[in-house]
């Protein structure tokens, strides 16, 4: 008779067992006390560092204008000019310099026969005095027409436009064949590897920024962190906004462009030492808002806790928990108090 009692309660127990739901996967993270600062997502716009117009060096003809979407290097040829003008009047300058050399030597050996006949009373004063003005407008007149060959020179060297950086060609105004003035726009050009952002921030959060501080930026759900570069102290009469600009790592070159929108975590108060959770463990109910919290024997309970500000994924929260608590982050919706979890992994 013993033995038919332990049996049955053996079965029992099994059927118990068998009849208990199974414990639910779920994912942690832990509570934390940390300093957290509220801070407000505002739109921001990617800019390159770099972003110039190019123009003529000289008025002529363009023989050669790159393409636009051009990847070029610092140095390379982007407009060619017909050149063939500038190399007659190059030629033409150095003749006249030739024959202003022959001039002045001319007049430098008579200057020197006049003084020695000067000397022997020979010569009168005013011959003397002429021939030595004659011989320093000469070399005056050699002057002159060196500087217009250097002159020369450069506008040669301007008339083939290189590259100041390396960058890519966004626009081209002038084809080929087309005669153009100096300073007259022909190609656009921008530095797609150095970006910065360029935003508007409303002057009651300018005491909780400053240069040099590094802030997050968000585009298309890719984050990344940005530093001040700097700030312009005029604020706009209208809008009460003030102009920072940030600039972003090298290798954002390859997600961002100019001309992107993308939105910055500015912050909007000082960081304070609070409690905080994760922003996936928080369940938001008419009633109130509130947590599962995990103990040690991997059983689940409800903690209602009243929501502050928050900073990226983490929300300071004031309610029954204490740092190093486990809640759930992931499957939270669904459990019940003490109801058996387990825990599957943990977010940091």
């Amino acid at each position: 008779m013993t033995h038919l009692k332990l049996l049955l309660l053996a079965l029992l127990s099994f059927g118990a067992v068998a009849n208990e739901p199974p414990a639910t996967p779920v994912e942690v993270a832990e509570v934390r006390h940390t300093d957290l600062s509220p801070t407000a997502k505002l739109l921001g716009t990617v800019h390159s560092r770099h972003n110039i117009a190019i123009t003529a060096g000289v008025s002529g003809q363009l023989t050669w204008v790159v393409e636009p979407g051009t990847l070029v290097s610092q140095g390379e040829l982007l407009v060619k000019m017909d050149t063939f003008p500038l190399e007659l009047a190059k030629l033409e300058q150095e003749a006249r310099i030739r024959r202003a050399q022959i001039n002045l030597r001319y007049l430098k050996r008579e200057l020197e026969r006049l003084v020695t006949l000067q000397a022997q009373n020979n010569a009168a004063e005013y011959q003397l005095d002429e021939n030595r003005s004659r011989y320093e407008l000469a070399n005056a007149d050699l002057e002159i027409a060196q500087l217009k060959l250097k002159q020369l020179n450069d506008q040669l060297a301007r008339a083939n436009v290189r590259a100041p950086f390396d960058g890519v060609i966004t626009e081209r105004l002038q084809r080929e064949g087309t005669d153009v003035n100096r300073a007259d726009l022909l190609l656009r050009m921008m530095d797609t590897s150095n970006l910065e952002v360029h935003l508007h921030v409303p002057v009651k959060y300018m005491g909780n920024i400053d240069k040099g501080r590094p802030l997050q930026v968000l585009s298309d759900n890719r984050l990344t962190q940005g530093t001040i570069r700097a700030i312009i102290p005029a604020a706009d009469p209208r809008s009460q906004t003030i102009e920072l600009r940030m600039s972003l790592p090298a290798d954002n070159a390859h997600h961002l462009t100019a001309g992107e929108l993308v939105k910055v975590a500015i912050p909007v108060q000082q960081a304070r030492q609070t409690l905080a959770v994760h922003r996936d463990a928080l369940i938001l109910r008419r009633q109130g808002s509130y947590v599962m919290m995990i103990d040690q024997d991997n059983v689940a309970h409800r903690r209602l806790v009243e929501v502050g500000h928050g900073d990226g994924d983490w929300v300071a929260v004031e309610g029954e928990l204490a740092p190093g608590d486990q809640v759930a982050v992931r499957g939270a919706e669904r459990l019940r108090e003490g109801q058996k979890v387990r825990v599957q992994g943990s977010r940091s």
